[in-house]
């Protein structure tokens, strides 16, 4: 059997993003450095086709999905279930996203308003968790983002996050 296709079948069976560190262990036949190539290998031959499916890189890991041109015809056939984020969790997530690790109390000052209720909600979705404690009086539980944060928004790792400058850009 073809490498390639071994990994391409991996891809499509799997829900969630596989990290190549999960994928080297689970082909132990094979070197590190031909799952890594068998891997870049599809990720062209995907971009550069008229295929509706794409290879990218999110969460840490490499994912199969259906190129967002599709995704209206899609969700007529495929019932998915939606995070379904308010305003004000977007609020919360952007300000976790950017400051992590962040205390509730930083997170409330920075929105003006309590965000306990909104927290919660975020933590219940696992689109954040609890990092530990800091050092201040009291040692406050901090808050992050999740892999599931990182696959929700389509992002790497927190450095594809726009940047404030990139952010002023949509505005203008």
């Amino acid at each position: 059997m073809e490498l390639k296709r071994i990994v391409e079948a991996i891809f499509f069976s799997s829900p969630r993003p596989l990290t190549l560190k999960n994928l080297e262990k689970k082909l132990e036949v094979y070197p590190a450095d031909e799952i890594n190539d068998a891997i870049n290998s599809l990720i062209d031959e995907y971009a550069n086709s008229e295929r509706a499916m794409e290879i990218v890189q999110v969460s840490h890991g490499y994912q199969m999905r259906t190129k967002i041109e599709y995704r209206d015809w899609v969700k007529r056939f495929v019932k998915e279930k939606d995070i379904e984020l308010t305003r004000p969790m977007l609020e919360a997530i952007a300000i976790i996203a950017y400051k992590q690790p962040i205390t509730k109390r930083e997170i409330d000052r920075l929105r003006g308003v309590d965000s306990s209720r909104i927290i919660k909600h975020l933590l219940d979705r696992r689109l954040i968790e609890m990092a530990g404690r800091n050092d201040d009086i009291g040692s406050p539980i901090v808050f992050r983002t999740t892999d599931k944060f990182l696959e929700l928004f389509g992002l790497k790792d927190l450095s594809d996050l726009p940047t404030y400058k990139e952010i002023e850009s949509f505005e203008s």
